[in-house]
């Protein structure tokens, strides 16, 4: 399954996004189902195949390949995610990481809540 990915720095471009959470905010509102990762992450891996077996087409955004990958590292940490990647935003609502999402899945909470 494919999926959506995005690059921050050409979204704050565009639309000139405040830098204070280099975009992460908006990106998070706009889209459905957001996972932001780094591509050597092997547990982002888990979680975004996990959203494609449900069905779901995330939106993700790699953000070691981001310019502002290591700002955007530090905001998601600010938000709480410790590791700060995979970070999963469902309907613009911090998930948090793979625990979080992993206990929504399996007590069957994920899918209602992405809703």
């Amino acid at each position: 399954m494919k999926y959506n990915t995005v690059t921050i720095t050409g979204l704050m471009e565009r639309n000139h996004f405040p830098p204070s959470d280099f975009g992460i905010g908006r990106l998070a509102s706009q889209n459905q189902v957001m996972i932001f990762t780094k591509s050597t992450c092997c547990m982002c891996h888990t979680i975004t195949t996990l959203f494609g077996r449900l069905g779901i087409k995330p939106t993700v955004c790699e953000i070691d390949h981001d310019p502002n990958g290591r700002e955007m590292e530090k905001v998601l940490t600010r938000l709480g995610c410790k590791p700060a990647v995979p970070a999963v935003f469902i309907g613009g609502k911090l998930v948090g990481g793979p625990n979080e999402v992993m206990t929504r899945h399996l007590s069957g909470t994920l899918i209602p809540f992405k809703k």
